[in-house]
């Protein structure tokens, strides 16, 4: 019985050291680290969502759905519990052969191709071709910046084109990526533009019957703009009180349920689209190449769906069928990239990166670090103190700081002011106690490893009070 006694002993041993590593600071601080990389850990999985079998992106901050199948789709987005797209609960869980006289609209996030039209071969006809609804191969990708799923759709004899995208998250951040290419397949020279479509859900999530009446659409207007009112109305009514450019030059769009095209020539590089009620904001950013031609000039779309309004031969107006199963809510986001002229062998690429993040009621704009909902007011006060007013939804988790100048420009120093993350609103009403006598402050995210992701605000101490 001495092998027993020895196997006996070695267990006592081992109890006691797991009891002394269960108590030992250095355990504990282990055993956090391994939790937080485990949390950190960005997966690609296979999944069953509404009845398709799908491949989701996830980590701890964003869940991404996608089905290859039904052309390449991005067909869900999820950050904090909060999910963006339409899903057509129609077509849920389905699959319908590629077809040029039909359309399946099953929501989500693709790729199409502009300009549209069935005027000739130059103009792509839509439907749910093979672009729109062909499956798409595809095989996972993983480093130690994220992973992500890389997708390769079929090429089009129709078009000549081969479109294929990965889509990417990050390890530890809400950041996703979009790099989209289409490549010319045939042995002759084409032109078209990549677009990226997205399909908002513009339902109210308490009664699904009805619109969400908080629903927008940002994007800066070009003040050197080709279009007679910075923004041209391609579908719907010319005059439509849902779309506006503000005294800020901002291009606002109010989801109606009345089918509707607004094309803006944006140079600004962004989008947003908000949701008021629920407060959370989806960022969508794009590199704008200036010497390039655009579709139409157009740089940014949004449509809006709803019923139809039409005017029959005759001159007498009617409305589409009005039910939300014939005209369901939301509304399109679309990026265009310029039209791309490729030789045989040729390819062009769309770049898009997406920031959700959380939101109020108001917006006044983007910047690198986040977004604006309250401006950033800064008063000098009598103590020598100065107070910062104001509120953002950030795109990384990290943390505020201030920075100072004096009225030479130069540096007086920095602050950090507060932690932040993404799935929580920044409301700022603080003091601080800067060193020297600054004129000027601009506020800096820094990340989680201390990377400057660039500044909310930058504006001018004044005196005064924050009202």
């Amino acid at each position: 019985m001495d092998w027993y006694r020895q196997i006996a002993g070695a267990v006592v041993v081992m109890a006691v050291l797991l009891a002394a590593a269960k108590t030992s600071p250095a355990a504990a601080q282990a055993a956090a680290q391994a939790k937080s990389a485990e949390d950190a850990e960005c997966r690609v999985e296979n999944v069953e969502y509404k009845g398709w079998q799908a491949q989701q992106i996830s980590n701890r901050w964003v869940q991404l759905v996608i089905v290859p199948q039904n052309g390449g789709r991005l067909m869900q987005v999820s950050f904090n519990g909060h999910a963006y797209l339409f899903v057509n609960p129609k077509y849920a869980g389905k699959y319908m052969p590629p077809s040029q006289d039909q359309w399946f609209n099953y929501g989500g996030d693709k790729l199409w191709l502009l300009p549209e039209g069935d005027d000739d071969e130059q103009h792509w006809r839509g439907n749910s071709d093979l672009l729109d609804d062909g499956p798409f191969n595809f095989r996972k990708l993983s480093d130690g910046q994220g992973c992500g799923i890389a997708l390769i759709g079929l090429p089009d004899a129709q078009t000549g084109v081969q479109l294929s995208r990965s889509i990417r998250l990050d390890s530890d951040t809400p950041h996703i990526s979009f790099r989209a290419s289409m490549k010319n397949m045939s042995g002759h020279t084409v032109e078209w533009a990549i677009q990226s479509v997205s399909q908002y859900d513009a339902a109210n999530p308490k009664d699904p019957s009805h619109s969400n009446q908080e629903i927008w659409g940002f994007t800066p207007s070009n003040p050197s703009s080709g279009y007679l009112n910075r923004y041209h109305v391609r579908t719907g009514p010319a005059e439509n009180p849902a779309a506006i450019v503000g005294d800020d030059g901002l291009f606002s769009l109010h989801y109606s349920h009345l089918a509707a095209e607004f094309w803006v020539d944006s140079t600004d590089g962004w989008l947003a689209v908000v949701d008021g009620n629920s407060r959370y904001a989806m960022v969508e950013r794009f590199q704008y190449q200036e010497l390039k031609p655009y579709p139409g000039k157009a740089s940014v779309i949004f449509w809006t769906n709803g019923p139809h309004l039409r005017l029959s031969s005759d001159g007498v107006a009617s409305v589409s069928d009005t039910s939300e199963s014939a005209s369901p809510f939301y509304m399109e986001a679309e990026i265009n990239s310029p039209m791309c002229r490729l030789r045989p062998g040729e390819a062009c690429q769309l770049e898009t990166d997406w920031f959700p993040t959380r939101t109020d009621s108001k917006f006044h704009g983007v910047t690198d670090a986040g977004l604006v909902t309250k401006p950033l007011r800064a008063v000098s006060l009598e103590n020598g103190k100065v107070r910062l007013a104001g509120s953002f939804g950030v795109f990384f988790p990290g943390r505020l700081v201030a920075h100072f100048y004096n009225e030479h420009g130069s540096s007086t120093g920095t602050l950090p002011l507060a932690e932040v993350s993404p799935t929580d609103l920044v409301v700022l009403d603080i003091e601080t106690a800067p060193q020297g006598k600054p004129t000027r402050i601009s506020l800096h995210l820094e990340d989680q490893v201390g990377l400057d992701r660039g500044a909310l605000q930058e504006v001018p101490i004044r005196t005064g009070e924050i009202r």
